[in-house]
């Protein structure tokens, strides 16, 4: 049996649930990626995930409340340039976080036993060798102290296209979609292999894979988000308040119950302060200026 055959993709959250979660871990991350920079930890995140899979919205939810100094995103696409002129990690190992910085990727170097071995843009030979050497990177980032990620977002073919097919029907996001997707699609059995072989060589103690469960994106997001502050708490000994105290349910003032009946009237001998002009009817406040006028007209 797959890996990928195994996953649960009918796992979902409820919107009122989804919100009390995502601030609740939006802040601790925020609170988290302070601490990030005071010990000086480097942070490796890697997204990969089928087109469509929600990659980007995943990213958007993680960086929303963390320090705009402290992180930098990379969207990862064909080499060109300098890059295109040496080995495929150099683009790579020239884009890591400097301590105390969180680096993302939004693809990265598995593109060498994914995109490339199926389209052919390398020998066999090349990504084959690829599995050992992206391990000892790995290995050697996290002996420098990296803090790895590596987030696998798994959908289904028909999750995909329906995907696809809402993305060309809205004008804002008809954008994200090319015919290179299409034409992805028409390889998937080869792609889905070539995952399952990248999860099986590639998941190591000190930079696991984490597969997010994709069809419902609110599962999704907050998934990832609980992933990493979960690790960052352990790697940086650091529990933030919001995770053991829920501040995101606050007590509220009871209402008064509405019952339909009236109100019980005011008890008819209370006093009134003195000169208050609304003072309980039945009792009629006296006024000196009254008597006196009664006492005029007796004379």
């Amino acid at each position: 049996m797959s890996i990928l055959s195994q996953v649960n993709l009918s796992l979902t959250l409820t919107e009122d649930e989804y919100k009390r979660q995502l601030v609740r871990y939006q802040v601790a991350l925020g609170q988290l990626g302070y601490q990030v920079y005071v010990q000086k930890r480097p942070v490796v995140m890697i997204f990969e995930g089928w087109d469509a899979a929600g990659k980007g919205g995943a990213i958007k939810r993680l960086t929303e409340r963390l320090d705009p100094r402290g992180y930098a995103v990379y969207p990862i696409a064909a080499p060109a340039g300098e890059d295109k002129t040496h080995h495929y990690l150099y683009r790579f190992w020239r884009r890591l976080p400097e301590r105390g910085q969180i680096a993302i990727y939004d693809r990265s170097w598995y593109g060498r036993v994914m995109v490339e071995r199926i389209e052919g843009f390398c020998a066999e030979a090349e990504w084959k060798r690829a599995y050992r050497e992206i391990n000892q990177f790995e290995r050697q980032l996290s002996d420098f102290g990296t803090i790895v990620f590596k987030f696998w977002l798994h959908i289904g073919k028909d999750e995909q296209v329906r995907r696809f097919e809402e993305r060309a029907g809205t004008p804002y996001k008809a954008w994200k979609l090319t015919d290179e997707d299409w034409r992805n699609r028409e390889k998937w059995d080869l792609y889905e292999a070539a995952v399952e072989e990248m999860l099986l060589k590639t998941s190591t103690l000190t930079a696991p894979w984490t597969i997010v469960e994709g069809t419902d994106k609110l599962w999704a997001r907050v998934k990832v988000l609980r992933t990493v502050v979960d690790r960052l708490c352990k790697e940086l000994d650091c529990v933030p308040e919001v995770l053991t105290h829920d501040v995101t349910k606050a007590r509220k003032p009871k209402a008064a119950a509405v019952t339909g009946k009236p109100q019980p009237a005011a008890v008819a001998d209370k006093k009134a302060p003195e000169g208050d002009k609304t003072a309980p009817k039945g009792k009629e406040e006296k006024r000196p200026g009254k008597d006196l006028r009664k006492a005029e007209k007796g004379k």
